[in-house]
């Protein structure tokens, strides 16, 4: 016992100093052990999350692709359909056409000169409105569908499901759905008569210093049609011819609707209008409509030699011929073709789909 005391009393320092190393070496280890679990399961989870992210983005890719697809194949053949048929019907220039061809030498020269006028205004403002309208309907059906997509993706983004399968999620009734996508045919069924109205009145306020004996070349042309359009938009409030294309908000209630169906149908209405109305949107909207005017004088200087001039009574029957090709189904209308390829109107929908400003939020429950 003595010499276990002299040795304690002698190496005590020693004991200490190796007992607190190796205490804090053992303990040392533990924390680098129980580190090095947790950067491994870290590196892990990283892993898995990267992989979901893959998968996600390649799920959305596919997705947005699919909705850019659905808006050529499906909601925009029949829209056009229906529009084609309506400015048919409410701007009846073949009347006037077939008037002056039976009334040769029978119609009194102010009768001629009233026909010729009224068939100037008619077929520019038939032109001009159809060009619009397809351009216009065109982007607006994609914004619907990118709307719908947008959803889908801040719900997967967000975290805000379980499933990372797009097939299992389901933001919206089917029938609200349909009910969202088919207002695309508001603007044959409803706002039709004011915009010929409105597009009428800016043909008219640029035509009237036009003479029918006044020679016009591709370049008279395409300047004429974008003044008319120029004039067209800037008349009345800003962004008044949103209200030819989508529905007021109030208009979308019916006495069957649920207060959550109406607050999901509405909260699209109001977000498709907001996208509508922003700068980004306009830009695109202008870019749009001048390389269609550009497109549809170019086409028109082919069929007619327009580049050597021509003067503008001959050039009104040039113009009802080409109009048609306005209008055509999207795998025949080079029009939709020129717009979906266009580099500003690829960005804007991309952007649309993936990046959208943070007011353009998830649906209420």
């Amino acid at each position: 016992m003595g010499k276990c005391r002299s040795f304690w009393r002698k190496h005590r320092k020693k004991i200490l100093v190796t007992t607190t190393c190796l205490g804090s070496g053992y303990l040392l280890y533990k924390l680098y052990n129980a580190h090095t679990r947790s950067l491994a399961d870290l590196e892990r989870e990283l892993a898995e999350e990267r992989h979901n992210d893959a998968i996600i983005k390649t799920q959305m890719k596919a997705h947005f692709e699919n909705i850019q697809m659905i808006a050529d194949v499906t909601t925009l053949p029949h829209a056009l359909r229906r529009l084609s048929s309506r400015i048919a019907e409410e701007i009846h220039v073949s009347g006037v056409m077939e008037t002056l061809s039976k009334g040769k030498g029978t119609l009194v020269p102010s009768e001629k000169l009233y026909l010729w006028n009224e068939l100037k205004i008619l077929s520019f403002t038939r032109m001009v409105l159809s060009l619009w309208s397809v351009t216009m309907l065109s982007l607006y059906i994609r914004v619907q569908v990118n709307v719908l997509g947008r959803h889908l993706y801040i719900d997967t983004a967000r975290g805000l499901t379980t499933s990372h399968l797009l097939e299992e999620l389901d933001l919206i009734d089917r029938e609200e759905e349909k009910k969202f996508l088919t207002s695309a045919d508001y603007l044959a069924t409803n706002g039709m008569p004011s915009l010929i109205s409105d597009m009428k009145r800016a043909v008219k306020e640029v035509l009237k210093g036009k003479q029918l004996k006044d020679v016009l070349t591709t370049r008279t042309l395409e300047e004429t049609v974008i003044r008319i359009l120029d004039v067209f938009m800037s008349k009345g409030s800003p962004h008044h011819w949103v209200d030819y294309l989508m529905m007021a908000q109030d208009t979308t209630m019916s006495p069957r609707d649920t207060t959550t169906t109406v607050s999901k149908l509405h909260h699209l209405i109001n977000e498709t209008r907001e996208v509508l109305t922003s700068t980004e949107f306009t830009n695109v909207a202008e870019i749009s409509l001048k390389s269609c005017t550009v497109a549809l004088v170019e086409e028109m200087e082919k069929q007619t030699g327009l580049a050597a001039g021509m003067q503008l009574a001959k050039l009104l029957p040039q113009i009802e011929k080409t109009i048609p090709e306005i209008s055509a189904v999207p795998d025949e209308n080079r029009f939709l073709q020129l717009i979906r390829d266009l580099p500003e109107v690829q960005l804007f929908f991309t952007l649309l789909y993936s990046n959208m400003p943070l007011q353009f939020t998830k649906l209420p429950n």
